[in-house]
């Protein structure tokens, strides 16, 4: 990613792209939280509310991709589930390439109009046993449907060398310098060597897939129903879509789910049992849950750790889940693969009996 790859508009200059490129009057625009891009939530005259994304200059440099995920999500949504889809601009495409200057040079930037999904973050929830069922139920739901999505365009999907795919764990070795000095460096190196003896030579009998790639805490958006009780609303940020397997996506939403509750080990049995009610597990998958769950926690701090190297002045928000993942990725490395396996199958069993 270079320095300057990320857009910076001011609301007005948001609000005068959104009439020239998608003949809408807004209302209101206001930012929204994001990284990488530049996110807007615009409501307009015309009644309908939406959130601008203008992608950043690197990832704008890569239409196909851009192109299915936009599909991805609309094929989730015509498949019953709560994603984005996105608005066609004035000239009736579902994005635009635009030329802006923030001070660096005249840069490209891919833009789209997404529907907004209401909700709050599952961050802000209290975690129940049966919020949980729900989350591995619906991340195994998304993946079944992803599985029959096709498009000219899929083979983008591969992504060589994509660090934050769960087929690339390997590939932290090279930033494993960032923890130099840190105890947790060994605990990696040690992790990372577990997936390169237990479950490489696994792949053959994983199921592949598309990966939605970042089922987390923050992606996912819930909202109390007629009686009170959370249902998912929303599932966003497609940026990390990736052809994967199932067994990664479980192992994801397991991860992100330990970080939002008080006792993270009890985590892994209810989202289990839910993702087991749409595909159970074969017992290659049911051998490496652990593996991959603590690789998880490996490189999501560990990227976290060096994109802090790069960008000092993010910190806060670049370490909000390594701050919490530390203490979790300890506890689980005490409690070993044995243990933490018997927890979660068993109470993932226990579950699925009330049902």
């Amino acid at each position: 990613m270079l320095e300057h790859s990320k857009p910076s508009l001011s609301e007005p200059q948001a609000s005068e792209l959104v009439q020239r490129v998608f003949s809408l009057t807004p209302s209101e625009v206001r930012p929204l939280p994001s990284y990488e891009d530049q996110n807007f939530y615009v409501a307009t005259a015309e009644g309908g509310e939406y959130v601008l994304k203008i992608m950043n200059s690197e990832d704008s440099k890569d239409p196909n991709l851009i192109e299915v995920q936009t599909y991805a999500m609309s094929f989730l949504h015509q498949n019953g589930l709560p994603a984005q889809t996105a608005l066609p601009t004035a000239s009736g495409k579902l994005m635009s390439l635009e030329e802006m200057d923030f001070g660096h040079g005249c840069q490209k930037f891919m833009v789209r109009l997404l529907t907004y999904l209401p909700g709050t973050t599952v961050s802000k929830l209290h975690l129940t046993p049966q919020l949980l069922y729900d989350i591995g139920s619906t991340a195994a739901r998304m993946e079944k449907i992803l599985k029959e999505m096709t498009h000219p365009h899929l083979s983008v999907l591969q992504r060589e060398g994509f660090n934050v795919s769960l087929s690339n764990v390997p590939l932290l070795e090279r930033f494993l310098y960032v923890l130099d000095g840190d105890p947790l460096q060994e605990v990696m190196k040690s992790v990372i060597q577990q997936y390169k003896t237990s479950v490489v030579g696994k792949y053959p009998d994983f199921r592949k897939c598309i990966n939605h790639g970042d089922f987390n805490d923050l992606n996912v958006l819930m909202q109390p129903d007629e009686t009170d009780c959370y249902r998912i609303s929303g599932i966003i940020d497609f940026g990390d879509l990736n052809s994967g397997y199932y067994i990664h996506e479980l192992a994801i939403a397991i991860m992100h789910m330990m970080l939002e509750h008080p006792n993270p080990i009890e985590v892994g049995g209810p989202v289990l049992a839910g993702w087991e009610s749409v595909l159970p597990l074969n017992e290659a998958e049911k051998e490496c849950l652990y593996v991959l769950v603590m690789c998880r926690f490996c490189q999501c701090m560990l990227l976290a750790r060096y994109a802090v190297t790069l960008h000092p002045e993010n910190e806060e928000y670049l370490m909000s889940t390594s701050r919490k993942g530390v203490g979790i990725l300890r506890e689980l490395w005490e409690l070993g693969k044995k243990q933490a396996e018997k927890a979660w199958f068993q109470s993932a069993a226990q579950f699925a009996d009330k049902k």
